[in-house]
């Protein structure tokens, strides 16, 4: 699952109850979940960051320590099945790193 940032898509699909159970549901079958900027916001909403390592738009840097995450200033971070990226900036290791988690979701 690709979970793409924009501050106005992000605040307003966190607030979303079916939104949250998705991210839920993938999260509990293990499936790789991409988020770059401020898509992460969604996973603190939907209660998944709690001891997980990520990065996102520095904005959300409070956000992911007060929801139990670890936040770092990296052009993408891996945790398990997930893959954060910080800014549009970081697209191109971005996507490559996606392209990587989610080829390796297949095997």
């Amino acid at each position: 699952m690709l979970i793409p940032g924009g501050t106005v898509n992000a605040d307003r699909m966190r607030a979303e109850p079916g939104v949250q159970a998705f991210l839920q549901a993938m999260q509990q079958s293990k499936k790789p979940i991409a988020v770059i900027c401020h898509g992460p916001w969604e996973l603190v909403s939907a209660g998944l960051v709690k001891g997980r390592t990520l990065t996102s738009f520095h904005s959300l840097k409070d956000d992911i320590i007060n929801a139990g995450g670890n936040w770092v200033d990296q052009e993408t971070v891996v945790d398990g099945n997930w893959l954060s990226s910080r800014s549009p900036e970081d697209l191109p290791a971005f996507n490559k790193a996606m392209n990587t988690l989610f080829a390796e979701s297949r095997r």
